[in-house]
């Protein structure tokens, strides 16, 4: 069985982290999944961080340590480097087992964030994408989409934002607009799913869409 790769992508605050975790309850669940044959596991990464080389460069790109501020450059080698470590070591060998991969960001967030929001050449980012990632891309991206000036509102009422949060709110609308292009020229591989509903309508949406991409990738072993 193939494996599959879902990506969930967003601006700041607009609760990636939580529709994954809904997803993975729901696909842990299966009944999704008929009794025609062996249902596929599901796991969970995340980038940055998504290994133990990374969990120390999430460190370095999230937090807030003295005076000197990362370069835009480096901040773009930094994701790269993560990525290149969390390819080789859990997403290819998870991937040729089989599983379902759910994995919050993934090289959109870097065209998003490094391309659109930073201002760094689109053609830098795509030749360090294509050399972490050694061609892999999703075979699905789930992207909520929501108005940046409401998610860093989120991110204030809850408190304690990083350093990517506390940039200013330019060029979180620029990264904005990156994901919303990405969408128009990536439509069958990046679909957009309305966040400024509640939960519980967010997740129902996920789920439809899911289905359809599951029905596609299983067929027959679908209820």
């Amino acid at each position: 069985m193939q494996g599959r790769l879902i990506v969930f992508e967003g601006v700041e605050g607009v609760g990636k982290t939580t529709q994954l975790q809904r997803v993975h309850g729901w696909l842990l669940a299966g009944k999704w999944f008929g009794q025609t044959g062996e249902m596929p596991s599901v796991v969970v990464t995340r980038e940055p961080g998504g290994t133990q080389l990374g969990l120390g460069v999430r460190q370095l790109l999230l937090e807030q340590r003295g005076q000197e501020l990362i370069q835009a450059k480096s901040e773009l080698l930094l994701y790269a480097a993560d990525r290149a470590q969390h390819v080789e070591t859990v997403l290819k060998p998870t991937l040729s087992k089989g599983a379902i991969v759910l994995c919050d960001r993934f090289t959109d967030s870097t065209i998003a964030y490094q391309g659109y929001g930073r201002g760094l050449e689109m053609s830098l980012i795509e030749q360090l994408n294509q050399i972490a990632t050694g061609g892999l891309t999703s075979d699905l991206t789930l992207w909520l989409d929501l108005d940046a000036e409401i998610g860093l509102e989120r991110v204030r009422q809850r408190g304690g934002s990083d350093r990517i949060e506390q940039s200013d709110l330019d060029f979180h609308l620029r990264v904005q607009a990156g994901f919303l292009h990405l969408h128009q020229r990536y439509p069958d591989r990046i679909v957009r799913i309305d966040a400024n509903r509640d939960e519980a309508a967010v997740t129902h949406s996920i789920q439809h869409i899911l289905m359809q991409y599951l029905d596609r990738w299983y067929g027959s072993a679908l209820n």
